[in-house]
């Protein structure tokens, strides 16, 4: 059994806001007791409470959570930057760490020393740097600016030294923050490589990011921090659908106010369950019917009308519109209803109904996003990661090949 690369254990952090003590006694001496009555209260902060989980070797873990959750406290506490209040957090072998942009950088060095002061300081010999420097400034793209000190970087040129740095001095654990949103699109695809080549040759991973998509792309489990606290620990999907929910309020009908002014207007929009009833809740086992009244005003040649169905990563699953299923346009004024049946084939989880109106010359007449939130409670059948599952038929048959010995 491999052991545990990354061990954290009833980890706390407090932090004190107000005046430092020391300072407040220091003035009281010089000053006197009235400062005491004008002293503002110190005020107790807990970024970290009880906090318990571990990483085996080779392994990577994600780590999600709103801003202020604990996240980048959790880290600095990793990369021995701060001390825990409470608890042990305990790493094996050599630890390499991207926090945020000028982190472990001396800014008086030049981009070359400080290659050298980074590994020196995970313990490496300069041999073993020289060895991979090439690797490095290549990855960074900084070749002209190597004898540059590093205080003249743009944030830019810092973070991709600062990484290729972290990533190629070969640490037992990388700790990487949300650092990546600062280079450009082809430079975090060169990240995500790097990470993701990493953990293929057994190094351990702790892995901050906003970035769902990616964190899935390197993480096969993901722990969930909310107010310093462990919401969820699990597979990688499964803790990022609950993350992603629990900001979602559902609403299975939702009634709008008419607005005489535009010459279409969306009444109502809802879900209708098996019974035919508004839910906000529908078994995934079970087609499902999405409901929308809107009131035409005024005769609107070729007038079309669609639904979108969106889940919580922003992927649009469904994509429906009245005139590409051959019904008729709403041409003349008037209260309409319209319905589509949604079979049984997409995956369990939160969804987002919009509404879309248009006239024939591609002119958007109406637009309301996210009126209805509803859930598609169930399992995922075999299919546990695509957005659809239209359990597909399979027929496989020998083929008749006939191999050619050529003598």
């Amino acid at each position: 059994m491999n052991e545990h690369a990354v061990e954290v254990e009833n980890l706390s952090k407090r932090y004190l806001l107000g005046e430092d003590a020391e300072l407040r006694r220091s003035l009281r001496a010089v000053i006197g007791h009235p400062l005491r009555r004008h002293a503002p209260a110190r005020q107790e902060i807990w970024p970290l409470r009880d906090v318990t989980f571990a990483v085996q070797e080779g392994r990577a873990l994600g780590i999600i959570g709103r801003n202020g959750a604990g996240k980048s406290t959790l880290l600095r506490i990793l990369s021995r930057v701060t001390e825990p209040t409470a608890g042990v957090a305990r790493t094996r072998g050599r630890v390499g760490s991207l926090l945020e942009v000028g982190t472990g950088f001396h800014p008086e060095l030049t981009g070359r020393e400080n290659v050298f002061l980074s590994g020196a300081v995970l313990g490496m010999r300069a041999r073993e740097v020289t060895r991979r420097f090439d690797e490095i400034v290549d990855f960074a793209g900084i070749d002209a600016f190597l004898d540059t000190p590093v205080k003249r970087y743009s944030s830019g040129m810092y973070l991709r030294l600062a990484f290729a740095v972290a990533a190629h001095l070969e640490p037992d654990v990388l700790i990487v923050d949300e650092v990546l949103a600062v280079g450009d699109a082809e430079f975090q695809r060169k990240c995500m490589t790097r990470i993701t080549s990493t953990g293929r040759e057994g190094r351990t991973i702790v892995f901050v990011s906003h970035n769902l998509e990616a964190l899935a792309q390197v993480c096969p489990t993901t722990l969930w921090l909310d107010r310093g606290r462990i919401q969820a620990e699990g597979p990688t999907q499964a803790v990022v659908d609950r993350y992603l929910a629990s900001a979602v309020r559902r609403v299975g009908r939702r009634v709008l106010e008419d607005r005489p002014e535009r010459p279409i207007c969306l009444l109502e929009a809802a879900v209708l369950g098996r019974d035919g009833q508004p839910a906000e809740v529908v078994r995934r086992e079970d087609p499902f019917t999405i409901e929308v009244r809107v009131r035409v005003r005024e005769r609107l040649p070729g007038l079309d009308l669609g639904v979108d169905l969106t889940n919580l990563q922003g992927v649009r699953v469904l994509d429906e519109g009245l005139l590409r299923s051959g019904a008729r346009p709403l041409a003349e004024p008037g209260d309409y209803t319209a319905r589509v049946v949604v079979p049984p084939v997409l995956r369990a989880g939160e969804y987002l109904l919009s509404v879309w109106a248009g006239s024939a010359y591609n002119e958007t007449l109406l637009s309301e996003d996210d009126v209805v939130t509803f859930h598609l409670d169930g399992h995922d059948g075999r299919n546990a990661h695509g957005v659809v599952d239209l359990d597909l038929s399979w027929h496989v048959h020998p083929s008749n090949v006939v191999l050619r010995v050529v003598s």
